[in-house]
């Protein structure tokens, strides 16, 4: 398997992160808070860096057709698979960075990285000509 193909799975554990900071790992996260029976009810309640981490898990969830397509795409035209693996693991990077971002409520430094990380899935479109 590739470095990219790996990148794949790195990126879908991504929204798992975030939520799980939002759930148990801010602050004043506690596991006797969270409400398994009505998760979606007890996640529309958070508030500030707990609210943010659920926004960035719902962001980095929309990411992913984008960035599967790029790599599974540049892998089908045979494109550079060293340009291939470096564009993937940029984005992952610019990913954990956005997360990280976004829950410190850094808005335009969270947009730079945004940014990038779709930059990086154009970047294997373009070298997949």
């Amino acid at each position: 398997m590739t470095i990219a193909y790996w990148c794949i799975f790195l990126a879908y554990l991504l929204p798992w992160f975030s939520i799980g900071y939002a759930k148990f790992l801010a602050p004043k996260a506690t596991f006797r808070e969270f409400e398994n029976k009505a998760p979606r009810e007890y996640l529309s309640r958070l508030e500030n860096d707990r609210k943010r981490a659920v926004w960035a898990e719902k962001n980095t969830y929309e990411a992913l057709p984008l960035f599967i397509a790029s790599v599974l795409i540049a892998h089908q035209t045979g494109a550079d698979q060293y340009s291939i693996d470096m564009l993937s693991v940029l984005f992952v990077m610019f990913r954990v960075i956005y997360i990280g971002l976004y829950i410190a409520n850094l808005a335009t430094l969270r947009t730079v990285t945004w940014i990038a990380a779709v930059g990086c899935c154009f970047g294997m479109f373009l070298i997949s000509m």
